[in-house]
């Protein structure tokens, strides 16, 4: 397939530029299909034409199927750079004399975020997250954007496409603003936040775990290495309690919760190992549910 030309791709830029200000959804999305199916710009093309920049800030569209297909076509536009960079390399292992290009502006829509990453939110960042007619579905945006963002560099306008492209797969999945839709959508924005689950912001925010595949994944699947390995060690523990006789639960007002403090705590007592080493108490506070063994 041979490659488009700058005369072309300008051209068909422009007129998608003029669609989204002037016709329907429908235009815009066919015209968006055909640059798709266009081959891949060079670097320099991206460069010159600035092709990237304009498809790139559509990826932050109210309407789904424009921001899918805008975010599909800078996918494909910079796997195309980066292995024609990658090509060069191996052809050419020693240093250039000549000067570097400048990098593609097309997929790295916007300056990397330069402030604290501890406290980026949407209102500090000035983001406008009105995407849609729902304040609901607007609210929720702006909560996948506060998610998305913490501890991480990429752009306004990276961490916001991505937060729609989240958000519209989380709508479509659960039949509108059900009661549904809202319980998945707090839980998912409380498994990104968590500050030991750096990995999965990563991944979703990057795009290796796609939008549609995010918002149906499991608890587990969700959960952070941390989390994934405290889960198997208490399930450990729970199979060698059951696998050993334990005397019957009792209730003490002598133990206390280090959790929430209080002093209703249940415990049973087994031998875990041999029978000259003290017996194992397990201790369940009876009002948070938190749990825990001493010898």
């Amino acid at each position: 397939m041979s490659k488009i030309d700058d005369r072309e791709l300008t051209s068909r830029v422009k007129t998608l530029a003029k669609a989204l200000s002037s016709e329907p959804a429908t235009t815009v999305i066919k015209l968006l299909e055909d640059l798709k199916k266009d081959p891949a710009p060079t670097e320099e093309q991206l460069r010159n034409t600035k092709a990237g920049v304009t498809v790139g800030r559509i990826r932050s569209h109210q309407n789904r199927d424009i921001a899918r297909l805008a975010t599909e076509i800078v996918s494909k536009w910079k796997k195309h750079v980066d292995s024609a960079k990658k090509k060069d390399a191996t052809a050419s292992p020693t240093p250039r004399t000549v000067a570097s290009p400048a990098p593609v502006a097309a997929p790295a829509v916007g300056k990397p975020y330069e402030g604290d990453l501890e406290k980026r939110h949407f209102k500090t960042d000035k983001v406008d997250i009105n995407r849609t007619s729902s304040k609901t579905r607007n609210a929720t945006i702006g909560l996948f954007y506060n998610a998305l963002a913490l501890q991480n560099r990429e752009s306004i306008e990276e961490v916001l496409a991505r937060a729609v492209e989240v958000e519209a797969a989380a709508f479509s999945e659960f039949n509108g603003e059900t009661e549904k839709y809202r319980t998945r959508a707090r839980a998912l924005f409380s498994s990104l936040r968590r500050k030991d689950n750096a990995k999965l912001r990563r991944r979703v925010l990057r795009g290796e775990v796609p939008a549609s595949q995010f918002v149906v994944m499991t608890d587990k699947e969700l959960a952070s290495e941390e989390q994934r390995a405290k889960d198997e060690e208490l399930q450990k523990e729970n199979m060698k309690k059951a696998q050993v006789p334990m005397a019957e639960k009792s209730i003490s007002d002598q133990l206390k919760c280090g959790k929430c403090g209080q002093k209703k705590v249940s415990y049973s007592q087994a031998q875990t190992r041999s029978a000259d080493e003290p017996m194992t108490t397990f201790c369940e506070c009876t009002v948070c549910g938190n749990r825990w063994k001493f010898s």
